[in-house]
């Protein structure tokens, strides 16, 4: 009877033994579950701040442009007001001033003038309005600039319009 006894108990301790090590193995791949789960949360987070952080600079970018480009042509006045001979050095040297000034806002936003003259033409930057035949120039050389071209980055906001030659 007492072996019948101990062999119950055995068999009730290896039964909870069992029952221990499913729960054991349940709890680990619950929170192997859990874990991937967090670590793909994580990623799609990271993601999410990635995309909105360029969505908010291309809008910034955007919005830049907007504004630049309807004060371009107050440059644009600007720079020819400071080609204009004047007798009075002090309201050219003012004129100047302002110039430089309003150059440097432009440039500190991200705001870069198109170079132009000497360069091959690109339509993505610039914009033909003439050409001329001229042998001593390269193909597709851009000879005169009639307007300046400027660029946020890789977005135009106004194409230099320029002559080209051949």
């Amino acid at each position: 009877m007492a072996d019948k006894k101990e062999e119950l108990e055995n068999e009730k301790k290896q039964n909870e033994e069992v029952v221990e090590k499913n729960e054991l193995q349940e709890k680990q791949q619950e929170l192997e579950e859990l874990t991937d789960r967090y670590k793909r949360i994580l990623a799609e987070f990271e993601n999410h701040k990635k995309r909105s952080q360029k969505e908010r600079e291309g809008l910034y970018n955007s919005i830049l442009g907007d504004i630049v480009e309807v004060i371009l042509p107050i440059l644009d006045n600007l720079e020819n007001a400071a080609k204009v001979e004047t007798s009075d050095e002090n309201y050219k040297k003012g004129v100047e001033l302002v110039l430089k000034q309003f150059q440097d806002v432009l440039k500190s936003k991200g705001v870069e003038e198109i170079n132009a003259l000497g360069e091959t033409f690109d339509p993505e930057l610039h914009e033909a309005v003439s050409s001329v035949q001229d042998d001593s120039k390269g193909e597709k050389e851009i000879v005169q600039e009639y307007r300046k071209g400027y660029k946020i980055g890789h977005k135009v906001i106004r194409h230099s319009m320029v002559v080209v030659a051949n």
